[in-house]
């Protein structure tokens, strides 16, 4: 069962602003070793199952003054990890995520709206299995700060949203497996070197 996305967004999360000393729009790139959308929905109401996306790119591109961003998040469905190999393979199926035709999903943000200074939710719009719906992420965490390790400035985030999987013609099993599916997604992203 699908949604991802996200890359929650999926992907999400970025918005906002960069660091205190930046006037002009910056471009982090996201940081594939700490981000991992994840998707979560109710199995014939015996159990709430978690799975994750191992593999994620993209970029956020923030403009502290103008208080203005850009999200673009791309989801490698195939790393789908549900814990169990043969349901790996199940859900990457035609009846749900179709990977041999649809490998990857994809969020665009439209805009980010600002609160205090701050992203608290990204419109845009989730593409998947050829499908494009509209998403709106809500941040419930942001941070930016320069990355202790990399000495370069980075951004975090957490965001989630709720979509429907028969909205993205993966269906199969509803109303038994849950059609209501919740994606979110905490990232990482640093200015490239």
């Amino acid at each position: 069962m699908k949604p991802l996305f996200a890359l929650s967004a999926t992907v999400v999360l970025v918005s906002g602003m960069a660091t205190s000393a930046l006037a002009e729009p910056v471009t982090y790139e996201i940081d594939p070793t700490h981000t991992f959308p994840r998707f979560s929905y109710s199995h014939f109401g015996l159990s709430t199952q978690t799975s994750q996306f191992n593999q994620t790119h993209g970029t956020v591109t923030l403009d502290k003054e103008g208080g203005t961003g850009q999200v673009d998040i791309v989801i490698d469905m195939t790393s789908v990890e549900t814990g169990y190999t043969t349901f790996n393979e199940h859900i990457q199926g035609e009846d749900f995520f179709d990977t041999a035709s649809h490998p990857e999903a994809r969020f665009q943000s439209s805009q980010i709206n600002f609160q205090d200074g701050r992203p608290v939710s990204i419109d845009g719009h989730l593409t998947m299995k050829g499908i494009t719906q509209p998403v709106t992420l809500e941040v419930s965490h942001f941070a930016a700060m320069v990355h202790p390790m990399l000495e370069r400035p980075a951004i975090g985030a957490h965001a989630h949203t709720v979509v429907k999987r028969s909205d993205f013609n993966a269906d199969k099993f509803v109303p038994y497996v849950g059609d209501e599916i919740t994606i979110s997604i905490s990232m990482e992203a640093v200015v490239p070197e």
